[in-house]
């Protein structure tokens, strides 16, 4: 497995700085970092990280192997940050964002955590279909999710805040109309990034000047 970690969950963190952990797309999983998707062009994933890291957050990350089962991994993930709260992180320092099946990975770490009071942002990972497919998922915690109006595979997800029996303290959506279809979280866009930013900075009103 190649690591790629900005902080090493067992090292020493400023538990004064808020923390994210990013989960990348499929795509990172199944190619190199300098294969370009026929569509989408190169997956800018170091490129997001430093976008985070730029403006002063711890982050986890890594480039997850081919064919990484979601529970199994957000399980980990869950561990994780049940440490990092064990050694005195506030829930609300810590935000989990998902950008397509890595959104996916964060939604279960919502349901699996239970927590009411950590941050996820969600990036094209929901389809209507997914009611019925992924019944097991239950949206809990401070929830920003954000998909494209051209992308056929991340649409609103109201309906699944709607069935989550578990506590959704905030819940916030934003659509975008890139015209990029799913290729727009390929990239750093600020139409996604910025939203995400403020979202771990517990900044939850959508006002924000872009």
């Amino acid at each position: 497995m190649i690591l790629i970690l900005i902080c090493s969950i067992y090292s020493v963190c400023s538990f004064g700085q808020n923390h994210i952990f990013f989960l990348h797309n499929r795509f990172i999983e199944e190619h190199h970092l300098d294969e370009e998707h026929p569509e989408y062009g190169k997956a800018e994933y170091l490129e997001i990280l430093n976008e985070f890291k730029k403006e002063g957050f711890k982050v986890f990350s890594e480039k997850r192997p081919a064919n990484t089962d979601v529970k199994e991994y957000a399980k980990k993930i869950v561990t994780q940050i049940d440490s990092l709260l064990l050694n005195g992180l506030k829930p609300a320092q810590i935000t989990v964002i998902g950008t397509s099946k890595g959104g996916y990975i964060a939604q279960y770490v919502s349901t699996f955590l239970n927590n009411p009071v950590v941050n996820f942002v969600f990036i094209g990972s929901f389809r209507d279909i997914d009611i019925k497919n992924l019944p097991d998922i239950n949206f809990c915690g401070n929830i920003l999710t954000i998909y494209e109006k051209t992308d056929i595979l991340g649409v609103s997800a109201i309906k699944r805040k709607e069935t989550s029996s578990l506590k959704v303290s905030r819940f916030k959506e934003i659509e975008l109309n890139t015209g990029l279809r799913h290729g727009f979280l390929f990239k750093p866009l600020r139409e996604w990034i910025y939203p995400s930013i403020q979202w771990a900075k517990q900044n939850y009103e959508l006002n924000w000047k872009m």
